[in-house]
């Protein structure tokens, strides 16, 4: 069994990881913590997990966090990087769902997140956690950077076209759309029923935090800088992120960009191409590990337009962060998180 310790287990992306893991047959959840709500029974504060965590919140200070083989962070940015060295030094493997370890490049991070980074001497050595990229280092990492919702999207997208160099790498547009739960489980106007709802709207444009991680992934697979204009959009559902991904081919334009997505996720459990001409819905992924994709080109032109949906609190979040703890200790990959997506 794995003995796994949870910090800020009071948001979405923390509840989402309790209800993965508490049906997960290899774990054991020692801890829970939240300086907020030190003592009570999670089950009172999140009532969909009554009969399933048997535990309290605690607060960090107080907490067996070192006990643990491994600690994922289900905090804000700025959290993870406090305690990372410490649990690592006691033999405590890390999995960050924040971004504080995320982008290599420590002052362009301490730009995006407005925070001077207190631990970047782990930078260098956490491994980014897409497992359709880095499976072979997660194996060994000792921390992971769990990727964002819309850079998962994002990158899966555009990956099979990236590798075969069929398009050109300085003109790609990600035109993204995510659920209100994207921002997090707080009190804020923007996401307010009566602000969210009814409502549809691009917000990020000249430039989004997310923005630098997806460059940085995308641009480590071309082997060169990419270019990418990326706008995120807020629309009133709960849950989902839907990628609008458009390209430009080169030279080799009679490829068969089908052909040429299957065989890259041929063996990819939870990367699912989707028949030629389909439009993949959020809804056939809410609540599941799977990121669904569709490869058109529209009027066979240079244009090559990617579909990529995932539901943000698993794929994009806590069920890959479970994926990323299945590699680690050697289980098999889809353990714990093959739940058939929600309908309706």
């Amino acid at each position: 069994m794995i003995n796994v310790g949870i910090v800020g287990g009071t948001g979405y992306t923390g509840v989402e990881l309790l209800r993965l893991l508490a049906q997960h047959p290899e774990v054991n959840i020692m801890t829970i913590t939240s300086r907020s709500e030190d003592g009570m029974e999670v089950a009172e504060l999140f009532a969909s997990l009554r009969g399933y965590v048997d535990l309290k919140f605690s607060d960090p200070a107080e907490s067996k966090l070192t006990e643990c083989d491994l600690v994922f962070f289900a905090t804000p940015n700025g959290i993870a990087m406090q305690q990372a060295e410490v649990l690592i030094d006691s033999g405590v493997r890390i999995i960050d769902l924040a971004a504080d370890f995320r982008i290599k490049d420590i002052a362009e991070w301490e730009k995006w997140y407005g925070m001077q980074h207190t631990c970047p001497g782990l930078v260098a050595e956490a491994v980014y956690g897409l497992p359709e990229i880095n499976r072979d280092q997660i194996k060994t990492a000792r921390l992971i950077a769990n990727p964002g919702c819309y850079p998962t999207a994002v990158q899966l997208g555009f990956l099979p076209l990236i590798e075969s160099g069929l398009v050109d790498t300085k003109q790609l547009i990600a035109d993204v759309k995510s659920g209100v739960s994207g921002a997090g489980r707080k009190a804020e106007v923007h996401t307010l029923h009566a602000e969210a709802s009814d409502n549809f709207k691009a917000y990020g444009v000249p430039g989004h935090r997310h923005l630098p991680e997806i460059k940085q992934g995308l641009s480590n697979v071309a082997g060169k800088q990419v270019g990418l204009t990326f706008v995120p959009h807020l629309v009133p559902m709960i849950r989902g992120i839907h990628a609008t991904l458009y390209a430009r081919l080169g030279r080799k334009k009679q490829v068969n960009l089908q052909d040429l997505y299957e065989k890259c996720y041929a063996d990819e459990a939870f990367v699912d191409v989707l028949p030629a001409g389909k439009h993949p819905e959020t809804r056939s992924v809410r609540g599941s590990n799977i990121c669904r994709i569709a490869v058109h080109r529209p009027q066979n032109s240079d244009t090559v337009v990617i579909l990529s949906v995932t539901d943000n609190l698993v794929k994009g979040a806590a069920g890959q962060a479970v994926q990323n703890m299945n590699i680690m200790f050697g289980l098999p990959e889809t353990l714990g998180i093959t739940q058939i997506p929600l309908l309706p």
